[in-house]
């Protein structure tokens, strides 16, 4: 679902509403009556702005993450060629210590020279 289209919607719509809390501030300084639409002020209106906005700024900032997540693939890479490595190192250490290539185990070869 493309993101953009509804981050451009939320500002469009944020701009409207504030334009309304202008419209309505406007009314209010002009004449001696106090318009409420919804039963909302321009206060109100101007908080409702204010929100949309930055609901926006967060899916704009949130798609961004997104897009730069892929980029660090390279990280996941390294990841998983680290542990690769590690589980070759633990074989290894096991296969020594069990005499299964042929090496003597590192503990009898211990015991070995504190007898000698």
């Amino acid at each position: 679902m493309p993101i953009l289209p509804i981050i451009d919607l939320l500002i469009l719509m944020a701009w409207t509403v504030l334009f309304g809390a202008f419209g309505l501030k406007l009314i209010a300084l002009t004449t001696s009556y106090s318009p409420a639409l919804f039963g909302l002020g321009p206060f109100e209106f101007t908080v409702v702005a204010a929100v949309l906005l930055l609901f926006a700024i967060a899916l704009a900032s949130r798609t961004w993450l997104r897009s730069q997540e892929s980029k660090n693939s390279g990280a996941r890479m390294r990841a998983a060629s680290t542990l690769k490595a590690y589980s070759e190192v633990q074989e290894q250490v096991r296969r020594a210590e069990s005499g299964a290539d042929g090496a003597e185990p590192t503990l009898q070869v211990e015991r070995r020279a504190k007898n000698d």
